[in-house]
């Protein structure tokens, strides 16, 4: 997606990575929707099952492009437990 001729990256959760303050603060580099991006979070502990699913069944956007949306993965989302306490550890990774 582009505004004023700038990329504007979306997660698959459908969250706009210019929202969110790993993205803001350089921790996050932004959603990687392919399978070296699924690699990566797994290999710093900071898997994302939302990723994982849309990248295995090629769906970009999940609210936009999948006919199963929402399922299980969305639960409690986007502010679950779970990822609060994923965005402190990366947070306390940066310093």
């Amino acid at each position: 997606m582009k505004r004023d001729n700038k990329e504007i990256k979306i997660g698959a959760c459908g969250i706009c990575c210019e929202s969110c303050g790993l993205y803001t603060r350089a921790v996050c580099s932004g959603c990687n929707k392919t399978e070296e991006g699924v690699r990566f979070l797994k290999s710093i502990n900071a898997n994302c099952p939302i990723l994982e699913c849309a990248v295995r069944n090629k769906i970009d956007v999940c609210s936009r492009d999948c006919e199963n949306f929402p399922c299980d993965k969305f639960r409690d989302w986007p502010l679950a437990k779970e990822w609060l306490e994923m965005y402190k550890e990366r947070l306390k990774r940066k310093k």
